[in-house]
């Protein structure tokens, strides 16, 4: 009975992987033995963390005097991060004189379903609108 892999009668298996031949060297070039692939893979390193920078809503100002609007949302690790970024991102033009930064999960919204109990009641308070009272012409923006 022959014995497996072609090992002879006493034979240890080797642990070196067998020799590939040698690649023809281009002019000028020594030669480079190849050797052949290890059996195993090592065992890959364990999965990194997938743990996200935290949200956060970026409010630009146009101009002084008027109000901050919601441009846009990014992912930064601390406040000091945030701002830069959304410097970066939202005024690359020079399309703000302000920044604010604030974290997603900070903001609480009303329900749209309770636009009733919110909003209803002021309908009948229309002291409150600005139609009765004359702005000078400075203001323009209101």
């Amino acid at each position: 009975m022959s014995e497996p892999h072609g090992l002879g009668v006493g034979e240890a298996p080797s642990t070196q992987p067998p020799a590939l031949p040698t690649q023809a060297p281009a002019s000028g070039q020594t030669a480079v033995p190849r050797t052949a692939l290890p059996a195993a893979l090592p065992t890959p390193l364990p999965a990194a963390r997938t743990t996200e920078w935290p949200l956060w809503e970026v409010f630009v100002r146009s101009k002084a005097g008027l109000d901050h609007k919601h441009c846009g949302s990014l992912h930064a690790a601390d406040a000091k991060l945030a701002i830069q970024l959304a410097r970066d991102v939202y005024t690359r033009r020079q399309e703000g004189c302000s920044l604010w930064v604030v974290r997603s999960e900070h903001i609480v919204a009303s329900d749209p379903g309770d636009k009733g109990m919110y909003f209803d009641p002021m309908e009948d308070k229309v002291y409150r609108h600005p139609t009765f009272y004359a702005l000078p012409d400075a203001v323009n923006h209101m």
